[in-house]
């Protein structure tokens, strides 16, 4: 297994029976894939599930889901709605696109069968996994949000769920933040997200802010701190005072729209993501707080130029600086 395979992606299992079940989550376990399925049957209970926030990695389905060919209906519908997930398709005798009409096989990154799960392995290394996101950059991210959060909401706790990958471009929330990264090893965007009404319950506002009609004005503010902070951190850690230019002339178009909850960076690599839970100490009956960050690097992406420079705390340990 690749470095790459210490971030997870969720996958939709389209697929019926308990063996099916049980070879699947065997596949899903080694590839480090979260199994989902929707509670509701049929293609009404699968589109619903699409159209919810829940980000996902890829699609896995079997030609015959709910019937003799409504995989394949079903698979459709899914491209039509979200066409930026890779599907996987599981076919009951063969494992290529045979029998399918050449607008249908292209729907698909790979058919396979039972018989040959090898070509659904490959597939996913290659569809879902394609993009290495190094452990210590990860883990560095995750400890700078992590301390900026806990520093803006001051009376609650910070969890951060299991880093994962994403293929979709959905917004969560009302209120999203970007801003611009850029080094000699990588260019791209940092995005917050989060629900304004979830937001207002733990953002340090003004006393009586919180029901008034510039409410969301301070959340915004907050937000964006939070977001200079973070690209703050990781300027420092990551990118230092390095002298090696940076080629800023290649630029792509950022669509959003906002009726579908929709964005694109112009690129189908992978999406680094991370979920931030926050828990106010004080109200512990409250529902926790997500905030959701993710990373797309699709300008340049180089990371074994990637140096990461100490952090101040090792230059006191090494008598370099002491406390004025």
């Amino acid at each position: 297994m690749s470095e790459n395979k210490s971030l997870v992606s969720k996958v939709l299992v389209l697929d019926g029976g308990s063996v099916n079940s049980e070879v699947l989550k065997a596949i899903c376990d080694e590839y480090d894939l979260v199994a989902i399925r929707p509670l509701q049957s049929g293609h009404a209970g699968v589109m619903a599930l699409l159209e919810s926030n829940i980000d996902l990695g890829g699609i896995i389905i079997f030609e015959d889901y709910g019937g003799t060919r409504r995989g394949i209906e079903l698979a459709r519908l899914i491209r039509d709605a979200r066409p930026e997930l890779p599907m996987f398709l599981r076919r009951e005798r063969h494992a290529s696109m045979i029998g399918l009409s050449d607008k249908d096989a292209a729907m698909f990154r790979c058919a396979y069968t039972f018989m040959e799960l090898s070509r659904l392995r490959e597939s996913l290394d290659s569809s879902i996994f394609n993009r290495v996101y190094p452990t210590p950059l990860v883990r560095g991210i995750a400890e700078i949000t992590s301390a900026t959060f806990a520093s803006l909401f001051r009376n609650c706790d910070i969890e951060l769920d299991v880093p994962y990958l994403v293929k979709d471009r959905l917004i969560y929330g009302e209120i999203f933040t970007l801003i611009s990264i850029e080094s000699h090893w990588c260019r791209g965007y940092m995005m917050l997200q989060a629900s304004e009404a979830d937001l207002l319950r733990v953002a340090p506002l003004p006393n009586g802010m919180a029901s008034s009609a510039q409410a969301f004005r301070e959340l915004n503010n907050v937000l964006g701190e939070a977001t200079n902070m973070i690209w703050g951190g990781f300027k420092n850690r990551y990118v230092g005072s390095e002298s090696r230019p940076v080629d800023s002339h290649i630029q792509v178009p950022i669509i959003v729209n906002h009726e579908h909850r929709f964005i694109s960076f112009g690129s189908e690599d992978p999406q680094l993501c991370m979920k931030y839970v926050i828990r106010d100490r004080s109200r512990p009956e409250l529902n926790p707080v997500s905030i959701y960050q993710r990373f797309i690097f699709n300008l340049n992406w180089s990371p074994e130029d990637m140096s990461e420079c100490p952090p101040v705390e090792s230059a006191f340990e090494s008598g370099e600086l002491e406390v004025f």
